[in-house]
């Protein structure tokens, strides 16, 4: 096992998916928060009625088989369910690499200080997006720097660092928190349908970055430091996020509330929506090596724009 949690000499999948067999895996307990989120999409499936049958790769999957694997891990909730392999297949997704190793990261609801017009400090719009535009939509840098969209009414509300807009559209939602304590919750809405290129891999490759530390607090601190550099840096990422106001809770884009530490975010031309997935999860020590491997169950939920292929998730 490598540092980051890789598997050496792991054989190459000849495709997307490959049949595994589920008794030599070892299932984690079915309670609590895993429950939550199961019950919530059995519940979302029942509403939207039969999902579109299709095929990934050999694999072909079926609506009715991502409500019925569902239905027979609810009948192991509050245990660790040991005869399932009895019910249910497995199915191994070849990862980035092609080998099954598949990169995880993180994702938090973030709440962003805003005012509800421009003054002299909070003057970065959040916009909603265009319903009648016509060609291409700009980019980041005319959006941000030309004031592509000015004038159309599409501001939400203004933020005090496009940082911390960023950091919202990474993240695919948000709150956005008035001087008032008010809150309200921005949903996402869609991209300007331009590429979505990390800003960390520019911030590494800099002089001033290469010993950065890339978590949002690491990379505030680099911007602090090398203020010059955030636009430029900012604008590598042609990609855009729109959002809009939203009443309820945090959903992901298959329209199911999010579930902390099961709800995950995947492609879904290789994952689709609704299905379990059964993950050895890398645990580290205090240096950021991997001791060991946990197995988890999570539940695909959403997606994202840096969320791309069937290696991240």
């Amino acid at each position: 096992m490598r540092r980051d949690g890789k598997l050496f000499g792991t054989p190459a999948l000849p495709d997307i998916y490959r049949k595994t067999p589920l008794d030599t895996l070892p299932f984690p307990f079915i309670g609590g928060e895993t429950i939550t989120a199961l019950r919530r999409q059995l519940l979302a499936m029942e509403r939207s009625g039969a999902l579109k049958n299709r095929r990934i790769g050999s694999l072909a999957v079926s609506g009715d088989q991502l409500r019925k694997t569902i239905e027979i891990l609810l009948q192991w909730q509050h245990t660790y369910p040991s005869g399932v392999y009895n019910h249910l297949e497995a199915w191994q997704i070849r990862g980035e690499d092609k080998r099954g190793n598949v990169l995880f990261t993180g994702y938090f609801t973030p709440v962003v200080p805003v005012r509800d017009k421009p003054d002299g400090t909070f003057s970065h719009p959040i916009y909603q997006r265009p319903r009648n535009w016509e060609g291409p939509y700009p980019t980041r840098r005319e959006i941000e720097t030309e004031k592509a969209l000015a004038g159309l009414g599409l501001e939400l509300a203004y933020a005090k660092d496009p940082l911390d807009v960023y950091f919202m559209q990474l993240q695919g939602s948000g709150f956005v928190e008035y001087a008032t304590g008010k809150k309200k919750y921005l949903a996402y809405d869609g991209t300007n349908r331009h590429p979505f290129r990390s800003i960390e891999s520019f911030i590494r490759n800099h002089p001033d970055g290469a010993d950065a530390i890339l978590s949002p607090q690491g990379m505030r601190r680099f911007f602090q430091e090398n203020h010059h550099l955030r636009d430029s840096l900012l604008h590598r990422n042609p990609s855009n996020i729109f959002f809009s106001a939203a009443d309820k809770a945090p959903e992901g884009a298959a329209g199911v509330p999010l579930t902390g530490l099961v709800s995950i975010a995947v492609d879904p031309r290789y994952i689709p929506y609704g299905a379990c997935l059964l993950a050895a999860f890398p645990e580290y020590d205090p240096a950021s090596k991997t001791v060991e491997h946990r197995y988890i169950l999570a539940i695909a939920q959403d997606t994202g724009g840096a969320i791309r292929g069937p290696g991240h998730v």
